[in-house]
């Protein structure tokens, strides 16, 4: 068989694929992971017939002498893997300033190691190391903000697995008002905002995304229906237009909002800010704008800088705030009262 650039990347495909031990690629599979890459970098393809002669090739002890194994399942049908884990044929060169990017990366997640929700890191870690013939710096030389009593915490590795791997999901949900229900989920995205992390994924009941937090989710399993493909939605700018990890409803319309900041706080929004849309519209009075769609975490944003920040538009959404923060006053005027007709209370 002769030895050209096409043949090469259809067996570093191969090589992948049969490496994978958390999916199962059958025949078929093999062929639209080969192609979909062939046709991208050369605008070609090849038959299912090409691929099974690649399979006896890699095979082939004077070639590769690769431990292809075809595991039946199913019935009839059968998925193909190494039976040696560690096997590959390739060696992967790198250059001298690629390993030590390799092995920055490595230290930074070696700084998770030893939590019970990050035992997926561990052989993500020790492959690596394996691998490349490196090793995670025992100093602490990072930190990183993480809560490892938080509630949902541990069913984390498993929904990443899940997402990655196209596992369709059964699970069962509290709602904020207390009340259980099931859904089955076709999980596409995992997003972590203010400590909490979230799951983002088809719900075949409401056929719409739905938002899952991970301290909600009481049990999950998974499902027997097939992972229905996200066609639609573009995880990478999905969030652009909030703050947050909430998308608010159709008719909720992105807002130029514009802020007054004192001159303390200014420059600490101005080296930090709010929303990537944010632009300084007026340095000398401290008023900045943002583009968004108000959501119930961009309060909570402004909210943490009072009494250092100011909403001077639109008109409806500096009413909203105010509303609130009158109503917020009420409780503190109402235990000033309460301290003036008991002392004591006062003095707890």
């Amino acid at each position: 068989m002769a030895t050209n650039k096409n043949a090469q990347l259809r067996y570093q495909i191969l090589d992948r694929c049969f490496s994978n031990f958390h999916k199962r690629y059958e025949i078929d599979d093999l062929l639209d992971e080969v192609n979909e890459q062939l046709f991208d970098i050369f605008g070609t393809t090849v038959s299912i017939r090409q691929i099974r002669e690649d399979i006896k090739y890699m095979r082939d002890r004077v070639s590769f002498n690769a431990p292809i194994v075809a595991y039946p399942y199913d019935g009839k049908k059968c998925y193909y893997r190494y039976s040696d884990r560690k096997y590959t044929i390739y060696e992967n060169a790198l250059s001298v300033d690629d390993l030590n990017k390799l092995q920055s990366t490595i230290d930074m997640l070696g700084r998770f190691r030893g939590s019970a929700a990050n035992v997926w890191l561990e052989e993500v870690i020790s492959n690596l190391e394996y691998r490349f013939g490196l090793k995670s710096n025992t100093e602490h030389l990072i930190s990183f903000e993480q809560n490892d009593q938080l509630k949902g915490i541990e069913h984390l590795a498993d929904i990443i697995d899940a997402t990655i791997n196209h596992q369709t999901l059964d699970i069962s949900y509290m709602t904020f008002k207390g009340k259980e229900i099931m859904m089955t989920i076709h999980p596409y995205y995992v997003k972590q905002y203010n400590g909490r992390w979230f799951l983002y994924g088809l719900n075949d009941e409401l056929n719409r995304i739905s938002n899952l937090a991970l301290d909600r989710i009481h049990h999950y399993e998974k499902s027997e229906k097939p992972f229905r493909k996200n066609d639609l939605y573009d995880f990478s700018t999905y969030f652009d237009d909030v703050i947050g990890a909430t998308i608010p409803k159709d008719d909720v319309n992105k807002e130029i909002i514009g802020l007054r900041f004192s001159s303390n706080r200014f420059p600490y929004v101005v080296s930090k800010p709010i929303h990537k849309s944010q632009k300084v519209i007026d340095d000398k009075n401290g008023i900045v704008e943002i583009q968004v769609r108000p959501t119930r975490e961009l309060d909570q944003q402004l909210f943490s800088f009072i009494p250092d920040v100011e909403v001077l538009y639109p008109e409806w959404y500096r009413q909203q705030i105010m509303e609130k923060i009158e109503e917020n006053m009420k409780k503190y005027l109402s235990v000033k009262k309460d301290c003036t007709d008991n002392t004591d209370l006062c003095t707890r």
